[in-house]
């Protein structure tokens, strides 16, 4: 019989494409989604058959990570194999706005599984998402000996939740990781992180239906890659021997101002033209750089990544154009082609 995984944030980028690599390796996969007004399944609906389909391999269970007596009975009822937490209030600048509501999901959803899995002491294996934003302001590059120093209610709600994962594997002697992974991008970003909000707007413009482009900090500079190798990573780290904590990036910096150079090159548009910076979009606090320094996960896990900065760039412009019915540039989907020949993900 094939393991079993449950997936917290199964319809957001990465739990997405977690999902698909886990079914291509015939887990049986479980997923959390918050109950809500409208569908929020768009990243899945293309893998999701009727669970009363003898063949489903795919299940949702709703639940919220605030609610530990109902992330109880789930865990009870499927008894998974792997647990995936990548559920959260992910949006650095929101947590500003929401501080109490990120540390309440954000660090305590993380001891709510926690502590349901010691209780439950199956042996179950859990990885937790962690962040980059961690570091903070501290120097880079940053691996896993770089002290923390957040700089948001999001950074400070993940350190959190590290630390808890950290005592939970010392103390009780649990299968618990964490994977601190710098920024990671694709077509299925969300609209309001800037990479995605970069390459959705230059589609907007080329479509006639807006003709500027509002962003804050240009000069952020981050470790950028490509979300479906990202979540390979995660994957790798549960099958170790033993738990460990690992940084997963490129090991290579870049501003947003270049990204926005790069992707408004591609598309044939002029910067000038066409953005604006305002201020509402300008953080508190600011995290100026950082830079992963993945040297023990290209060792013990043996990973390597293949997409970089400005093939990211390419397959997220074209991505967005195609997805406002314009004809795409073709560039990233050719690097998408020649990379991964055998790709069981789609990239939009």
């Amino acid at each position: 019989m094939g393991k079993k995984a449950f997936i917290t944030g199964i319809t957001g980028q990465d739990g997405s494409y977690l999902a698909e690599l886990l079914l291509s390796k015939g887990y049986e996969v479980h997923g959390l989604v918050r109950r809500s007004s409208t569908f929020n399944t768009s990243r899945i609906d293309h893998i999701y058959v009727d669970p009363h389909d003898p063949h489903a391999k795919l299940f949702l269970h709703y639940g919220d990570l605030s609610d530990s007596e109902q992330i109880a009975n789930i865990m009870y009822n499927i008894k998974p194999d792997e647990v995936y937490h990548l559920g959260a209030q992910s949006h650095v600048r929101v947590s500003f706005e929401t501080p109490e509501y990120t540390g309440n999901v954000t660090a305590l959803g993380t001891t709510r599984l926690l502590e349901t899995l010691r209780r439950s002491n199956h042996g179950i294996k859990f990885y937790q998402a962690s962040s980059s934003e961690m570091f903070g302001g501290s120097a880079p590059p940053q691996d896993e000996e770089t002290p923390f120093h957040p700089r948001s209610p999001y950074a400070c709600g993940k350190v959190y939740a590290y630390w808890m994962v950290r005592n939970y594997r010392e103390g009780y002697g649990m299968y618990a990781a964490n994977g601190i992974l710098f920024n990671h991008e694709s077509p299925r970003r969300g609209e309001t992180f800037v990479t995605r909000k970069i390459t959705r707007g230059i589609a907007r413009i080329l479509a006639k239906k807006e003709h500027y482009l509002y962003l804050g900090n240009l000069d952020a500079r981050r470790d950028w890659g490509f979300s479906p190798e990202y979540v390979e990573c995660m994957w790798k780290i549960l099958q170790q021997k033993n738990a460990d904590d690992y940084v997963i990036g490129i090991g290579e910096t870049h501003s947003v101002r270049e990204f926005l150079d790069a992707a408004f090159e591609y598309a044939g548009l002029d910067v000038e033209k066409h953005v604006k910076i305002d201020p509402k979009y300008f953080r508190p606090t600011e995290v100026e750089v950082l830079i992963a320094n993945p040297s023990k996960a290209e060792k013990n896990l043996g990973w390597k990544p293949k997409i970089r900065f400005n093939e990211l760039v390419k397959i997220m412009v074209d991505a967005d154009m195609r997805a406002a019915g314009l004809s795409p540039v073709g560039e990233g989907d050719a690097i998408l082609k020649k990379t991964f020949s055998k790709m069981w993900w789609k990239a939009d």
